[in-house]
């Protein structure tokens, strides 16, 4: 991939060889909601040349309020669709790929973990993260996930460490507590949040299914300055990761 302009400042930060390597990465990024959706921007923002985005879902309007590409106009179309068309907006010449499908236990031969260089979690389904999380270690890629981003209003207590060490995330200690009953022995990174707010159990109101999802049993409000964080800081990981692979040669 030929070197756009659009990176001078990231080369001048992090220098050509970890710019040309970004540009040759491969990750793919499952989920692309008030979390997965900034993190997509910013790996290609910052050079990621090839992104495979999965999720299966549609754009309702109360995703407005923390994901990227939720807008007034694009309300009942596909999500991965319409993030494509912003990414590449931003830079045309990346390859992204949209698969609109759900990762599971049934689906996951469909995706072969093991011919990316990163696999990011930004799945909401405690089964199917957990799925992911063991399928990624025991295909020995590596893997940055994202714990719980909802019922968060204080950004300053996301953190980011091993998915063992991570401490005050609810959905971690649920992620942890599986891996351990399925024997899983591997590790990740993983982005939280050690803020401890009551948790609400919000259904949505009669006659609102549809609005706001009917395949949720509980649904928890969340803002898009910690999902936008979380995002962030995943996409940081990568970059992290390949300029420090760089440094070591």
């Amino acid at each position: 991939m030929k070197k756009h302009p659009a990176f001078h400042r990231t080369e001048l930060l992090i220098g050509e060889a970890a710019l040309k390597k970004l540009a040759e990465t491969r990750v793919i990024l499952f989920g692309v909601g008030g979390v997965g959706s900034w993190c997509a921007e910013a790996l290609i923002r910052s050079g990621v040349g090839h992104l495979t985005i999965v999720d299966n879902d549609v754009i309702c309007v109360t995703n407005i309020n923390r994901q990227l590409q939720a807008t007034a106009k694009n309300v009942g179309k596909s999500k991965v669709e319409a993030l494509k068309v912003r990414l590449l907006e931003i830079h045309p010449d990346a390859e992204i790929t949209t698969l609109q499908k759900v990762y599971n236990h049934e689906t996951r031969r469909e995706f072969n973990l093991a011919g990316y260089d990163y696999v990011i979690d930004a799945i909401d389904s405690l089964s199917h993260k957990v799925d992911l999380t063991a399928s990624a270690m025991e295909a020995g890629v590596k893997l940055f996930s994202a714990m719980g981003a909802a019922n968060k209003l204080d950004a300053t207590t996301i953190r980011v460490d091993s998915i063992w060490k991570s401490q005050g995330c609810r959905l971690a200690k649920f992620v942890r507590k599986r891996l351990r009953q399925r024997g899983a022995t591997g590790d990740c990174l993983c982005v939280y949040s050690e803020e401890l707010l009551p948790v609400a159990d919000v259904k949505p109101p009669d006659g609102e299914g549809d609005a706001w999802s009917e395949n949720k049993a509980q649904i928890n409000g969340s803002m898009v300055h910690i999902t936008g964080a979380f995002g962030f800081n995943l996409a940081g990981l990568v970059v992290q990761d390949v300029v420090r692979t760089m440094s070591l040669r």
